[in-house]
């Protein structure tokens, strides 16, 4: 490990990086002269190394806060590839390895210790520290000492003892997802009112954002796994439910995917065997319930899909954000339904929460609903929510890449609440569409619903854009889905009457007025996306060149029980095969490889670039 105290000495000696990115250089320079303050940056944006590389110029241990052992855990991984002496400290270690890393702490053998809140918050551990000369405290994913935030973690709010106990000691929060209260709660909860707000662009323009009504979610995830990567890379799908994340992980594997499931449900030892598999650099899929979240470290995943609405934008920015870590192209895809809207609406409005949390609750899902039923730039609309503007469209949304065509629906929907409003606004969407479209039914009869003025009158439209009227009517409010009952019934709500009355028109897109076409499935073929996300051709000689140091990865993360991006994340692996360098000195000038990978890698890595030739 590198003994410098000049921070971009570490950064090249330590990190094998030649410069800092964005605000990285200002932040790291704030903290190491003994500041504090809040990092706002987004998912893969680098805010790590904005207390790593303080925490080692700085004397004494860096501390660092983190809510989930399987981040602690990869990061302490990849820090001891890098030479550094890390360890983590947290409830799931046995009695051997706590007495380990007590003993290494007393004897003052670490440099940076990560440690959940929880553990941080007991007496004896605060104690232990009070006694070391301490560096650092790095409170990361620090929206969760927040009420306001999307993920607020009571065990956080213990942490408002660091400025109490520690008071000279330099304290920096970390977060992807904060808005302007959320901010302004860390802020007083960590005693940083009077330190500055390092907040860098939340945009990740490597990621495109894409929506569509969920029809056949199955169809549509395979098309769009297909069109993103051949069906190759690593993806993440994030279902709705615990069953719906094995439901879905069987399903894909029927048609030929390595994939694998995940939930809190699980069994511990299952739920860490995933973790693992995710992480060897495989090119698997991973459905899985947001409890499959922030410990994601893994940078070079493809795509990340969701089977319904998210938590709100905060949280659908965090989850998208696991894709594309490394900075090359990656995907992001939102199936949404009509019930989708309706069920969170009502989830709010039956959830024990105070009445300004159910208002703050509604404010996300109509500002999640606006962004998803937009017809403008989805990209523009998402950053707003954390007071990012862009100066123009992002031109890698489908809304930029494909404008869609407006058309008036304003007769399909009065006809549409006409329907809901004669049969009673007592059943399920299914039998109004009947009505309209005139189908003679067991059920349509036996209600006598093929007497009423409206039966037969939308037979014009298909049957799938009925249902996209329908989700349209509810994101607006005209259509709301009774809440005291189990089935979804529809019924009509006062927002309805200036539609009827013809004082509101109702534009849609073009698209949503066609049925939606079952897209087919394509033969996979070529080589693994990992290669074409590394800017290489299927056929050119780098190309083979990257696979053979990808295998020889593989094999030694595998020897290593570590994940495969801590020995060298594909970014490295891609400059070398374009690189090809012949002696340990050039295989340090290129980007990634430190002093301490270098030594213990550098003949292995020179080995498989002689043989793959």
């Amino acid at each position: 490990m590198s003994g410098s105290t000049d921070p971009r000495a570490v950064l090249h000696d330590v990190f094998g990086f030649t410069d800092f990115r964005g605000r990285q250089a200002e932040i790291v320079e704030h903290v190491t002269g003994g500041g504090s303050g809040l990092v706002l940056m987004p998912t893969g944006g680098g805010k790590s190394l904005c207390y790593q590389v303080p925490a080692l110029c700085r004397p004494g241990l860096g501390v660092v806060v983190s809510p989930l052992i399987a981040l602690m855990e990869d990061q302490v991984a990849a820090l001891r590839q890098q030479g550094v002496a890390a360890a983590a400290l947290h409830s799931g270690l046995d009695e051997e390895e706590r007495r380990r890393i007590s003993l290494d702490l007393a004897n003052g053998k670490l440099k940076l210790l990560y440690v959940s809140p929880e553990r941080l918050a007991l007496e004896g551990t605060a104690e232990r520290l009070a006694r070391r000369d301490i560096a650092l405290f790095a409170v990361d994913e620090a929206h969760c000492i927040s009420a306001w935030g999307h993920n607020f973690r009571p065990e956080y709010r213990m942490l408002t003892m660091l400025a109490e106990r520690f008071p000279d000691v330099p304290r920096v929060a970390l977060t992807a997802t904060a808005d302007a209260r959320t901010v302004d709660d860390i802020r007083e909860r960590l005693s940083l009112t009077d330190a500055p707000v390092f907040r860098g662009s939340f945009d990740r323009p490597n990621i495109r954002i894409e929506v569509a009504a969920r029809d056949s979610a199955i169809a549509q995830l395979a098309a769009f796994m297909e069109e993103a990567d051949d069906g190759r890379g690593a993806g993440i799908i994030y279902c709705p439910s615990r069953a719906e994340t094995e439901r879905t992980a069987a399903r894909l594997r029927k048609e030929g995917y390595d994939a694998l499931h995940y939930h809190a449900g699980m069994d511990a030892a299952d739920r860490r065997a995933a973790e693992r598999r995710f992480s060897s650099g495989d090119p698997v899929v991973m459905a899985a319930t947001i409890a499959f979240g922030m410990g994601i470290d893994r940078p070079d995943v493809r795509w990340v899909a969701h089977l319904a609405l998210p938590g709100g934008p905060e949280a659908w920015y965090q989850e998208i954000g696991r894709a594309g870590r490394d900075g090359t192209a990656a995907r992001a895809l939102l199936l949404y339904g009509a019930e989708d809207i309706a069920v969170a609406r009502r989830r709010i409005a039956e959830s024990p929460a105070a009445e300004n949390q159910k208002r703050l609750d509604h404010e996300r899902l109509d500002r999640l609903v606006a962004i998803v039923e937009s017809a403008t730039c989805r990209r523009r609309l998402l950053l707003r929510c954390f007071g990012d503007d862009l100066p123009g469209d992002c031109g890698n949304c489908d809304a930029c890449l494909n404008p869609p065509r407006l058309v008036d629906a304003t007769e399909a929907a009065r006809k549409l609440l006409s329907a809901v409003h004669r049969t009673g606004g007592r059943f399920g969407l299914g039998h109004v569409v009947d009505v309209l479209r005139g189908k003679e039914t067991e059920k349509v009869s036996s209600f006598g619903h093929d007497k009423l003025s409206v039966f037969g009158i939308g037979r014009d439209v298909v049957e799938g854009a009925w249902r996209n009227i329908a989700r349209h009517l509810l994101a607006r409010g005209a259509l709301e889905m009774a809440s005291d009952t189990s089935l979804p019934i529809y019924q009509a709500t006062e927002a309805a009457r200036p539609i009827l009355r013809g004082e509101q028109p109702v534009m849609l897109q073009e698209a949503a007025l066609r049925e939606a076409a079952r897209a087919a499935r394509r033969p996979r073929q070529g080589r693994a996306a990992s290669v074409r996300a590394a800017g290489f051709t299927d056929m050119s000689p780098e190309a083979g060149v990257f696979e053979a140091l990808r295998s020889w990865r593989k094999d030694e993360a595998t020897r290593q029980s570590v994940p495969a991006y801590v020995i060298f994340p594909d970014r490295t692996l891609a400059d070398i095969a374009a690189q090809r360098p012949r002696t340990i000195d050039d295989l340090a000038d290129v980007h990634g490889v430190g002093a301490s990978k270098l030594d213990r890698y550098g003949l292995d890595v020179l080995r498989v670039l002689r043989e793959a030739g």
